[in-house]
């Protein structure tokens, strides 16, 4: 089943409307301020030094905007970025292929970083170090390693899992910024924004109403805004109102906590276990999903928002999950309500 609020399953049309939207400067950009404020110093000092940007690290969970500020950077930096994906560069060559075609100052963005096979960040680890290659020509006693010579150029990579990469890789970062969900007032101010760039205005309390509903995150608030427009422009309605907004989102399955079906047999499931915790692949089998699904998109949001706790035992349902799911919560463990 298709949920309106994944955030990484996008078709190609999707990935499209939401570059269009996608802010390209400072000032455009909308939360995430202490990491704003920081990048803009270093920034501001590589390029009085006339240096390469250290290398960079944005992790958390995904749809926050790790490569928005990547092609912000680029851009106050005034220079070339390269932008890739980790389960794109399936052997060393290719890496190879890529930073041998950088110039000098150039940016390469890796989303996924933490996907990289080892063979491959063996070549990132001299590349970001001492900005040069070994390749190995041929194989056996004939064997010879080639060292090519690379620009000073910056990698940022990307990953919505920081715990995957390997303490090499990480170390050798100047630079790590984790995300934040973003508040309903920075997400309806992005909302509004975007809805300037859509040609569709909408009033400041529609665009309340789709910011809480889209789980701190812009991507998910960027995609219910152009179904809400759907709705409005069916409507023959020349702006977004609120009462279309509540309408739209409500067909759309979106409740008031931005939940959908799948966070609420999520929630049901952890309630149903009467205060005891429950093993990830237990749940990922109730769910008829895979466990790396329910770690990486459907928890983080709930877990940052208190509505389930990961104890050592397994997930356990929070007092916020009984309140939301207008459930009694049990006295003791193992007590039915």
């Amino acid at each position: 089943m298709e949920r309106i609020v994944e955030i990484e399953r996008f078709s190609s049309e999707e990935d499209t409307a939401e570059v269009t939207l996608r802010p390209d400067a400072w000032n455009e950009y909308i939360g995430q301020d202490q990491i704003k404020k920081n990048l803009g110093v270093f920034i501001e000092a590589s390029k009085k030094r006339q240096e390469a940007l250290d290398h960079v690290l944005f992790y958390g969970p995904p749809g926050l905007g790790k490569t928005t500020l990547a092609l912000i950077i680029a851009n106050e930096m005034h220079t070339n970025i390269k932008v890739t994906a980790a389960p794109m560069i399936e052997k060393s060559g290719d890496l190879a292929a890529i930073l041998t075609n950088l110039e000098e100052g150039d940016i390469l963005f890796i989303d996924e970083i933490h996907r990289l096979s080892p063979a491959v960040e063996e070549i990132l680890y001299s590349s970001m170090e001492d900005f040069r290659i070994d390749i190995i020509i041929g194989s056996g006693p004939a064997a010879q390693t080639v060292k090519i010579d690379l620009p000073r150029f910056t990698l940022i990579g990307a990953t919505t899992r920081a715990g995957m990469l390997s303490n090499p890789l990480r170390d050798r970062f100047g630079m790590s910024f984790r995300m934040q969900f973003y508040s309903s007032d920075e997400l309806a101010k992005i909302i509004f924004q975007a809805s300037v760039k859509l040609n569709k205005e909408i009033i400041h309390q529609a665009a309340l109403e789709i910011a809480k509903r889209s789980r701190g995150t812009p991507r998910i608030a960027l995609r219910l805004l152009r179904r809400v427009r759907d709705f409005a422009d069916v409507a023959n309605e020349n702006d977004i109102q609120q009462h279309r907004t509540q309408y739209a989102l409500d067909e759309l399955g979106i409740n008031s906590h931005g939940f959908d079906e799948m966070d609420l047999r999520l929630l049901a499931l952890l309630a149903s276990a009467n205060g005891r915790a429950m093993g990830l692949s237990t749940i990922a089998a109730a769910l008829s999903e895979d466990e790396g699904t329910v770690e990486d998109v459907l928890e983080p949001y709930l877990l940052a928002n208190g509505y389930l706790e990961r104890t050592a035992k397994g997930r356990k349902a929070t007092r916020a999950t009984y309140d939301v799911l207008n459930i009694t919560l049990p006295q003791d463990e193992g007590k039915l309500f």
